[in-house]
């Protein structure tokens, strides 16, 4: 496989190993993000979906004229969104999946449409972790390890902080010692 492997699959792909002769292989990583995660993702989601139905209400019952129309866009708007709030969060959860290896990063993320990832070692330029306001309120924090692939950066999001920061430190430390220009 070239740079950094990239792959659409379904849930249902078949698990695949380290191919023969060393080549890095798609397969199914073995860990999951933090539980908090779930937390994270649906005050995301309520962040998205809350103001602007919110704001239609209001308007609703502050301009009678309007009102069935800014109720109704209120209800096209709320609606979906709370299904996206009670549903999105678990199913995510159940598709994250992440793994380092002495020669990759695994990822496996998305939740209607799911992305399989390889990041050889030799490979990685930079590992960061990133922790925005809401993953603070969790104790969260992302793991951004970009490489040298037009595919861009490869991501685990979800992490317990010290984790994300170990994992840094270690992925530093391999990636270091790994032969290889990363380009």
């Amino acid at each position: 496989m070239a740079d950094s492997a990239t792959s659409e699959t379904h849930a249902h792909a078949p698990p695949v190993g380290t191919a023969s002769g060393g080549d890095l292989a798609l397969r199914p990583p073995s860990h999951a993000p933090d539980r908090r995660s779930i937390g994270w993702w649906t005050v995301q989601a309520l962040v998205t979906v809350l103001p602007p139905t919110l704001i239609l209400v209001l308007l609703g019952v502050l301009i009678t004229p309007a009102r069935y129309w800014l109720m109704l866009a209120a209800a096209v708007i709320g609606a979906p969104g709370l299904l996206y709030t009670a549903v999105m969060p678990a199913w995510r959860y159940r598709v994250h999946r992440w793994e380092t290896t002495e020669d990759a990063v695994f990822t496996r993320a998305g939740w209607v449409r799911q992305q399989w990832r390889i990041a050889p070692l030799s490979r990685i330029q930079t590992v960061d972790t990133v922790r925005g306001p809401i993953q603070q309120m969790f104790a969260l924090s992302t793991l951004v390890v970009t490489t040298a692939s037009a595919a861009g950066a490869v991501r685990i999001d979800g992490l317990a902080q010290d984790k994300a920061r170990d994992l840094a430190e270690e992925l530093t430390r391999i990636t270091q010692a790994t032969p290889g220009d990363a380009t």
